[in-house]
């Protein structure tokens, strides 16, 4: 991705976070990756990184405990210094209603997770190549 800061994984399954993972240095992306288990410690992440820190990207599962990514997003939308972030949800919900909510929330993408790691790693290059080629405003950095 074009800029250093960190890239926000929302992600309970250390399976598939190691994979997220695995991907980006293979991919060669140097972005550091902030790893939460749930929109809860999502949020107090974003929280105490507001004015510094604060991701380039975020990648949400929508299954998770706690507080899961739907409900993620409808908090983060509603705040003033977070909603411009740009989230890419990265989940294995086919539902479509799971979708509508997403986008209904401004969702930047819904990409599903592939078990074949080849297939998981050409999604999270297509994610990087799109936020590496976006122009963003000059006040998102």
């Amino acid at each position: 991705m074009r800029t250093s800061r960190p890239v926000l994984l929302v992600e309970d399954d250390d399976v598939d976070a190691m994979t997220v993972k695995r991907a980006l240095r293979d991919l060669n992306v140097t972005n550091p990756l902030v790893h939460k288990i749930n929109g809860e410690e999502a949020l107090d992440y974003l929280s105490s990184h507001q004015n510094n820190g604060k991701p380039c990207l975020v990648l949400l599962d929508l299954n998770m405990p706690k507080m899961n990514g739907i409900e993620f997003l409808k908090v983060i939308k509603e705040n003033g210094e977070l909603k411009s972030i740009p989230v890419v949800v990265l989940t294995t919900s086919r539902e479509q209603q799971d979708k509508i909510e997403s986008f209904k929330l401004s969702v930047a993408g819904y990409m599903l997770k592939s078990v074949d790691y080849h297939k998981f790693v050409d999604t999270i290059r297509t994610i990087d190549l799109y936020w590496t080629l976006s122009e963003l405003p000059e006040n998102s950095e």
